[in-house]
């Protein structure tokens, strides 16, 4: 049974959500402001907030500003009234999950009410469930956009997981997508660099002749995951044979900034702290650590 936390100083307001709510089997408790309404929060397990926005002490707007640090998980509905309306958009602002106008609760605020409570436990799963995720691991066909979609679905775990800020989150997205790309052109297809420095046609046509044709098309991609409290570390293995990683050019060298041999090695390399390949040159493994905040001194 879901518990609801209707906030509102008005007691008329109160009871009057606070029925329509009981009515659908929901456990309903109540608070004068927002202050009251953080403490309830502290002393019972709350499923959502119904909040009223112009209230005495701890207004709407600063309730969910205060809810949202305490309690980031639990949605907030907000109740608005004529002349409220300014204050309901910096609520929403501030993190709010949706509104209901109090003109019209007898219509809405079910109804609103089930739909936010259903995201928010499919949210709640997803985040236990990330918090348990240690390993994955994914085999695939050259193609170049299940590549795509891996990319963005390992990036925005790794965003979800909040091990990583933006920047590092973009960083990895980079260097996952340089060595899945490197795995399918220079791995399983063994396309080489030198072909688009001349003709970037040529480069890809070659590689979709071979992506039809034995045995590079039964060649696959390989990844695995694997995500600690203080680390990610990602697998990438072709079924190419391989290369000599010593003998690609440095791309920082002035001579070398135009050419695309070594471009995605570079780019690894910059991004992560640690990318090594095995002697054959056909897996790579990159590792990229969190970095704890830095303290600074006080004035």
């Amino acid at each position: 049974m879901a518990c609801i936390l209707v906030v509102d100083d008005s007691a008329a307001d109160r009871e009057l959500a606070g029925r329509l709510l009981a009515k659908q089997s929901w456990r309903v408790i109540h608070a004068g402001d927002g202050r009251q309404a953080l403490a309830r929060m502290q002393e019972h397990d709350v499923d959502l907030v119904l909040t009223d926005l112009v209230m005495p002490d701890l207004d709407g707007l600063g309730f969910v500003q205060q809810a949202k640090i305490d309690h980031p998980l639990i949605p907030v509905v907000l109740m608005t009234a004529r002349g409220s309306e300014e204050i309901a958009v910096r609520a929403l602002e501030a993190g709010a999950s949706s509104y209901v106008p109090k003109k019209v609760l007898l219509r809405d605020l079910v109804e609103v009410v089930q739909r936010i409570l259903d995201a928010s436990r499919e949210h709640k799963s997803y985040t236990r469930l990330l918090g348990r995720l240690q390993a994955a691991s994914f085999t695939l066909e050259n193609d170049l956009e299940l590549i795509s979609s891996l990319v963005s679905y390992l990036t925005q775990v790794l965003r979800d997981s909040g091990m990583f800020g933006e920047s590092d989150c973009h960083g990895i997205t980079t260097a996952l997508d340089e060595a899945l790309t490197n795995a399918f052109y220079h791995g399983n297809l063994e396309v080489r660099s030198e072909i688009r420095e001349h003709d970037a046609r040529a480069y890809r046509a070659l590689a979709e002749q071979r992506r039809q044709s034995a045995p590079y098309r039964d060649r696959r991609i390989r990844v695995s995951a694997n995500l600690s409290s203080d680390a990610v570390r990602f697998v990438i293995a072709d079924d190419g044979g391989g290369f000599d990683v010593s003998a690609v050019p440095d791309p920082t060298a002035p001579e070398n900034l135009a050419r695309p041999s070594g471009r995605g090695i570079f780019l690894m390399k910059t991004f992560l702290d640690e990318v090594h390949y095995n002697d054959t040159g056909n897996e790579v493994t990159l590792l990229k650590r969190r970095q704890e905040p830095v303290a600074t001194a006080r004035d």
